[in-house]
């Protein structure tokens, strides 16, 4: 057997290093390594608990504001804060925007480039997804870039700035709208429905998301062949990549974006069947983590990180979180799946959690938020309130749990004498890319790497890239 470190990675967010037990040229074993230590959590202890809102925001460049809601959420729940409507669809678009974005970077900019590489060069679909894909000269990131950089204009109407937006607080937004604003969302809207209908998909969002079975998108891809979505289904059709980094197919969502009485995306558990989340589940084991262990896995309320770099056995900064003791996958196709989109279950069903499968359901996502943003903006009403006071008591405890694109995001506040007094966060990438727990059991990306087929030597295989780029990691929102 064979040892290989696989790392850095390139576009890729944050540090990132896997080992590699290979035997018989297959991946026996995975050791996902996340090797930058952020220290966060320990930066906030003793601050005035709203000082929060200035510094988790900055813990990432590209989902601050999942950070800002989450936050703004537990520092609400600890103060008993309620936000009024305007406040509540306010949050909902700077979070959904940000999400958008997010999926739209991921795919063009961070994933499709993969299929540009040299060992790509004698399958058919090669030239033209090296002309259209290939990081910085293919002809997509000359529409993306602007088009992106167009819609962003939402955050910068409704949040004032992005990223590190100081517009989100616990009884919901501090940047009201006039009514000028609200028909400038409109246009923006427009205009980014319009890219998205003619180079992502090709046809109406709608339509791609009523998509519910495989035959239905099989035939959708057929049909739409010239978009960029349905490049990706043939090239996913030539490579299976169907097969390709399944993982344990237990899927979590803490639910996402608030409505008058439920939520768009609800919360819940999905492992063949749904279940109800609880929370009060989770624990965060550290056996082999460079942190001080306790006697048992902690609950995040209660947890702590205090990092212990020469730790016998550890191998990463990140925590191996685990919901009852399972190992779970978080992203858009679990928040899909635990939704009920009948596509989404349906790959579940077929295949699993897999590459493509997260990657479908990534697109899928956008085109079922955009429509939900357009109603958004009409619900909005100038003039009215748009943030409600929020009192912070002395002893107080709150949680904020929200969907960032990667997944579910939760933030664990206690506050003693005014201050800080613990401060815990579990990100999306921590539950995906978890190192083994105290049982052995490995996190995720570890089970999806088991079985791919590698080389001792030479450059980093393809099917490991899409392994890991499926996920979207996340990896400075990783650690704390």
């Amino acid at each position: 057997m064979t040892r290989r470190i696989v790392g850095p990675f390139n576009r890729v967010e944050g540090d990132l290093e896997v080992t590699l037990d290979i035997d018989g040229g297959r991946v026996k074993a995975a050791y996902v390594n996340s090797p930058l230590y952020r220290g966060f959590e320990q930066i906030l202890l003793g601050k005035l608990p709203q000082d929060a809102l200035v510094f988790v925001p900055r813990i990432c460049g590209i989902c601050s504001v999942a950070q800002s809601a989450a936050a703004a959420q537990a520092l609400a729940r600890a103060a008993g804060a309620r936000p009024p409507p305007n406040g509540r669809i306010a949050t909902n678009l700077m979070l959904a925007t940000e999400n958008i974005a997010d999926h739209l970077t991921h795919f063009y900019l961070y994933f499709m480039p993969d299929f540009a590489r040299a060992e790509y060069a004698g399958q058919p679909w090669f030239g033209e997804a090296a002309a259209r894909f290939k990081a910085l000269k293919g002809t997509a990131a000359a529409q993306v870039l602007p088009a992106r950089a167009a819609f962003m204009r939402i955050m910068g109407t409704i949040a004032g700035k992005w990223p590190h937006t100081l517009a989100l607080q616990p009884g919901g937004s501090s940047r009201p709208l006039q009514a000028s604003e609200k028909i400038r969302l409109r246009l923006i809207l427009r205009e980014f429905r319009g890219f998205l209908e003619s180079a992502l998909f090709g046809d109406a969002l709608e339509r791609v998301a009523a998509l519910a079975t495989l035959d239905d998108l099989a035939d959708w891809g057929a049909a739409h062949a010239g978009s960029d979505f349905g490049r990706f289904l043939a090239i996913a059709g030539a490579l299976s990549l169907h097969a390709l980094g399944r993982a344990g197919d237990v899927f979590m969502s803490y639910g996402s974006f608030p409505q008058e009485q439920d939520r768009l995306f609800p919360a819940g558990l999905w492992d063949g069947s749904l279940a109800e989340l609880d929370v009060g589940a989770i624990r965060e084991d550290v056996r082999h983590s460079w942190y001080a262990e306790a006697e048992s896995p902690q609950a995040p309320a209660s947890g702590a990180t205090l990092p212990l770099a020469e730790k016998a056995g550890a191998y990463s900064w990140c925590k191996a979180p685990r919901l009852g003791g399972r190992v779970v996958e978080v992203g858009a196709l679990a928040r899909q799946v635990v939704a009920g989109h009948p596509l989404a279950r349906a790959l579940a069903a077929a295949y699993g959690g897999t590459v493509q499968s997260r990657v479908v359901m990534r697109l899928v996502e956008i085109a079922r938020v955009l429509p939900e943003m357009e109603r958004w903006v009409e619900q909005l009403s100038p003039g009215e309130a748009y943030n409600a006071a929020a009192y912070m008591p002395d002893e107080a405890d709150g949680v904020g749990l929200v969907e960032a694109a990667r997944g579910s995001l939760g933030h664990w506040l206690a506050v003693r004498h005014g201050r800080i007094h613990n401060y815990q966060i579990i990100a999306p990438t921590t539950w995906n890319f978890s190192p083994r727990d105290a049982q052995g059991t490995p996190g995720a990306l570890e089970q999806a790497l088991a079985g791919v087929a590698a080389s001792a030597d030479g450059a980093t295989p393809a099917a490991v890239q899409h392994i890991v780029r499926s996920f979207d990691p996340c990896m400075v929102c990783t650690v704390h």
